[in-house]
């Protein structure tokens, strides 16, 4: 039996309508990498098309089924190559493309034989003019660039003609303040060009420097394959960095790799999975998803740009509370502000509270149960520690919307114990960041307990760092017994890491809000609290090392750690009064998940507040007011 490749015969591009009964010329065009049985085989009665060989599982598939899953086989889930312009028709608004750089003439730099032929076949047969497709259009309504790498053209390589029409697109999308999006794919450089194909990686990059230095948004998505002169600069280089699942993402390829140095790889070994794992790729999307995740960046970047910051922020603040038509939740906000003032006056009398007075000092709030209103430094450590207190990503949830999360220090690795991306307050975009502690052993293995290492820093520090270009705020959840301490985290510069987090943050030229929901532990705490305003929850903690370790150090003697607890002045109160905090976060009695809508609601508000003060401010205010926040202490 003789097999076709759906490539082969690409000279027309009709819109799909159905697979069934088409011939190979036709549905070329979508970009099933694979064979399809035509009617010599011994299958009576199969029309020309109707089925595919999936090269994951190498079953036959209905050609049908595999075009409405989005060219992902649906029994093993295996990703075919698809078209740049069937890529396009996926995740562009209909009609809304408008291309780019039509017929850019090439030349053969380097006399390479019979170089000008194979690019003359590979137009006609493909109906590509070169390895990229560049232009203008919509996504979610929102104005874009983009470009798209194909690998069916010499295996989408760089030559200079794909080098220039990557670099005019972001010229262009510089002069007129767009954002970009490229997807690749590539085996790397276009050997048949020499040093020419070399110095595209240079020029592409440099035109990404400056569309960059505008402050405007670049994501890439990274697809199967992206190695080589490609991975080594445009590929890398987005603000933000997705990855189709299992693409395989390198410089050097697994086999010249292999062979270099003799060893056998490990599974996954340069598969998207294996990228994000160790902190390249911030996300990995699947293709069904993609144009919906896209949508929802590009929005928040749009939305981000037009804010009338103040009026939107106040209008949310209004909205929650004062104008709230739930007369319930409104009476819980005050409910709430009535407690924290009764605390509040409590910790500025300095008032000491026994466990054998603690019945006659309560209060009671609308018939609640009584909420204690002191405890001892101890027993707000052990409630700070414990497992059922809400995770940074339980608060994330409860006060953000249309959270993405984003992994990596594009350096090492992704550090479980830092957790961060992107979401919505009310109507702004904001950078949320947090220490991710488990709520059980399993999962508190996987966050390492909460402690990170300095890969989660870096990763902290770079999403900090895209705030400030995109100019959005940045709330910080601080929960961490303390930075880790180990071999491999000294290695990789755990000092460094924390040390580099404490300058960068305080020259940030955004508003930056520190919560400490947990334990506050040592550097590995400040180092996501160089903020304009530090707040407490009521039962946190905030100290320079553990009531242990200072009874070990200064007593020799860690049985001493409740002394050690009222001695270090660690609680919300103590540093209230201290004026290392702003402000102290009620948890009514004590946070939990049947009081957490409760608390959530009033830290909006007050969330609110913050941003109504700060974020008007420019960018020299805030340093200022940052720096003299700290010079006081």
């Amino acid at each position: 039996m003789k097999m076709k490749n759906l490539f082969q015969k690409n000279k027309e591009r009709k819109r799909y309508v159905t697979l069934g009964g088409q011939n190979s010329a036709q549905l070329s065009r979508f970009g099933l990498n694979d064979d399809i049985m035509d009617n010599s085989s011994n299958i009576p009665n199969v029309p020309d098309g109707l089925f595919t060989k999936c090269s994951g599982c190498h079953e036959m598939v209905l050609t049908e089924d595999i075009y409405f899953n989005h060219f992902v086989c649906p029994k093993c889930g295996h990703y075919h190559k698809i078209h740049a312009r069937e890529r396009m028709d996926m995740v562009l608004d209909a009609d809304t493309f408008e291309e780019w750089d039509v017929d850019l003439e090439g030349s053969n730099p380097c006399d390479y034989e019979g170089y000008e032929e194979k690019i003359q076949r590979l137009k006609e047969r493909t109906g590509l003019d070169e390895a990229v497709i560049t232009g203008s259009g919509k996504i979610g309504g929102n104005q874009i660039v983009i470009g798209v790498c194909d690998t069916q053209f010499l295996m989408g390589s760089m030559g200079h003609v794909v080098g220039e029409k990557i670099t005019r697109a972001f010229e262009r999308a510089t002069k007129e303040g767009l954002p970009v999006i490229l997807f690749t794919c590539s085996g790397g450089a276009r050997m048949q060009e020499g040093m020419v194909s070399l110095m595209q990686m240079a020029k592409t990059s440099a035109a990404i420097k400056r569309h960059d230095e505008a402050g405007n948004l670049y994501v890439t998505v990274l697809t199967d394959p992206t190695t080589g002169g490609v991975t080594a600069s445009f590929a890398m280089l987005g603000d933000i960095i997705f990855a189709e699942p299992g693409a395989l993402i390198g410089f050097a390829g697994p086999r010249v790799i292999k062979q270099t140095i003799g060893q056998e790889l490990p599974e996954g070994f340069q598969r998207a999975e294996f990228l994000q794992e160790h902190g390249f790729v911030d996300k990995i999307v699947e293709r069904k998803d993609l144009k919906a995740t896209l949508s929802q960046i590009l929005t928040m970047h749009r939305v981000g740009l037009e804010l009338n910051s103040a009026s939107e922020v106040m209008s949310y603040s209004v909205n929650q509370a004062e104008s709230a038509k739930d007369e319930y939740r409104y009476q819980l906000i005050e409910q709430m502000r009535r407690y924290e003032s009764y605390l509040n006056d409590i910790y500025a009398k300095k008032i000491d509270i026994g466990v054998e007075d603690q019945a006659e000092k309560q209060i009671e709030i609308k018939g609640k149960s009584p909420i204690l209103a002191d405890l001892k430094p101890w027993d707000r450590v052990q409630i700070a520690r414990s497992n059922s207190r809400p995770t940074a990503m339980d608060y994330i949830n409860r006060l953000t919307k249309d959270f993405i999360e984003f992994h990596g220090d594009r350096s090492f690795g992704d550090d479980g114990a830092m957790i961060g991306g992107i979401a919505m307050f009310g109507k702004m975009p904001v950078t949320v960041i947090g220490q991710q502690k488990g709520t059980s052993t399993k999962e508190n293995i996987l966050r390492n307990f909460g402690m990170p290492y300095p890969e989660g820093y870096r990763k902290a520090l770079r999403l900090m760092k895209q705030a400030e270009k995109f100019h959005r705020p940045i709330i910080t959840f601080v929960d961490t017994p303390g930075a880790f301490c180990g071999i491999g985290a000294e290695e990789r510069g755990q000092g460094e890491a924390i040390a580099k987090n404490l300058f960068e943050m305080a020259g940030m030229t955004v508003p930056i809000l520190s919560i400490v929901t947990g334990e506050g532990g040592s550097g590995g705490a400040l180092a996501l609290a160089v903020a304009n305003e530090v707040w407490m929850m009521e039962n946190s903690t905030y100290s320079v090392l553990s009531p242990e370790g200072f009874a070990s150090i200064l007593w020799k003697d860690s049985s001493k750690a409740k002394d050690a607890a009222t001695q270090m002045r660690m609680t919300a109160a103590d540093l209230k009064e201290l004026g290392m905090i702003e402000r102290i976060i009620p948890e009514f009695p004590v946070i939990s998940e049947d009081n957490m809508n409760r608390v959530t609601l009033y830290m909006k508000r007050k969330i609110a507040g913050f941003l109504i003060r700060y974020m008007d401010m420019d960018g020299q205010e805030l340093t200022k007011q940052r720096y003299e926040r700290f010079r006081k202490f």
